[in-house]
């Protein structure tokens, strides 16, 4: 396993990322600040992006190396995994500091009621270097996520500096991940402006919410008459639970409705999990919601119970990777499969 450390990633990427446009004196179009933090004086902003959910690393100590093989970070301790909606603003700030802006936003975050989670000016494991993850995306001053990667900063403690914090308020949980870079002179090459600049990443904690559309009974049949089987994500249950959840109303109507037009037909019903929790319960969940499923069709459609049959899998065969949330949701489904 091969590790590269972070002297060996160059700041000017981050910048270039970033500092394509050479009047950035006002807002990116359709920019905003995000209610709960305000501005440094004068700063625009050069990078807009909110997403409905992601997942985003909170720091909460020194980054340590980048395995460039797996493509996974390693830190001192792990970082907080925040999932919700979340806004992603990135600022220039021509003629200020890293220390100027990072000064003024810890003041901000305090007065606003977050608590502090990690701050690298007094992180002393962090040495001579510090390096951050960054996402950045196309060169034309906007985050263009379909071609989002990942870069590394690397300069001096006194160049990049990077902070994070939390707040719970009124039962909401909001996280702020900020970094600040200085850039000393104006750069020809990246159309940079002397300064400093700060990215700012604030998730709004939260569950991601089903939104898959409800698959009608000649769907479900050709899809099954296709590939032998039909993936339903509008059949819904709380985490850890088998009741089925009274929005899985539609999808039910069209499985009683696909039974009723077929009255020979029969189906496995097939309980799939995300990989959250021990494979043994996870088997015994899914083959609960199988059951749970079989049993609402019978007594709400009146629906044969011997043409059903209940089958748990949990995540033996997932569609997705279960390493972030997006795969995860694709994971828990049910499926029909025609006997």
């Amino acid at each position: 396993m091969k590790r590269y450390s972070k002297q060996l990633f160059t700041i000017v990427c981050f910048l270039g990322a970033m500092m394509t446009s050479p009047a950035m004196a006002q807002d990116l179009s359709g920019a905003k600040d995000h209610p709960a933090l305000k501005r440094f004086a004068g700063s625009s902003i050069v990078t807009y992006d909110v997403k409905r959910f992601d997942e985003v690393d909170i720091p909460t100590s020194t980054f340590r190396a980048y395995n460039l093989q797996t493509k996974k970070r390693e830190f001192v301790n792990p970082p907080i995994k925040a999932e919700g909606l979340r806004t992603r603003i990135w600022y220039e700030a021509a003629g200020a500091t890293s220390a100027e802006l990072l000064s003024n936003y810890a003041n901000e975050l305090a007065a606003q009621g977050f608590t502090k989670l990690y701050d690298s000016t007094q992180d002393a494991k962090l040495g001579k270097w510090n390096g951050y993850l960054l996402p950045f995306g196309s060169l034309d001053g906007k985050l263009n996520t379909s071609r989002s990667s990942f870069v590394f900063t690397s300069a001096p403690t006194s160049g990049v500096r990077t902070l994070s914090a939390q707040r719970v308020k009124d039962g909401q949980t909001l996280y702020v991940h900020l970094t600040v870079v200085q850039w000393d002179k104006d750069n020809v090459t990246f159309k940079a402006k002397s300064g400093a600049y700060a990215a700012l990443d604030i998730v709004e904690a939260g569950q991601m919410q089903q939104n898959m559309v409800t698959v009608s009974a000649s769907e479900m049949s050709k899809a099954m008459a296709s590939t032998g089987r039909v993936a339903l994500y509008g059949i819904l249950f709380d985490t850890g639970k088998a009741d089925v959840k009274p929005e899985s109303k539609a999808a039910l109507e069209e499985i009683a409705k696909l039974l009723k037009a077929e009255p020979n037909f029969k189906l496995r019903v097939v309980g799939h999990t995300d990989n959250q929790g021990g494979l043994d319960s996870n088997i015994s969940l899914s083959k609960r919601r199988a059951e749970a499923v079989n049993a609402a069709l019978a007594s709400q459609y009146g629906i044969a119970a011997a043409r059903l049959s209940a089958f748990g899998v949990a995540d033996l065969a997932p569609v997705a990777s279960n390493a972030d949330e997006a795969g995860r949701a694709k994971n828990r489904r049910v499926e029909l499969v025609p006997q």
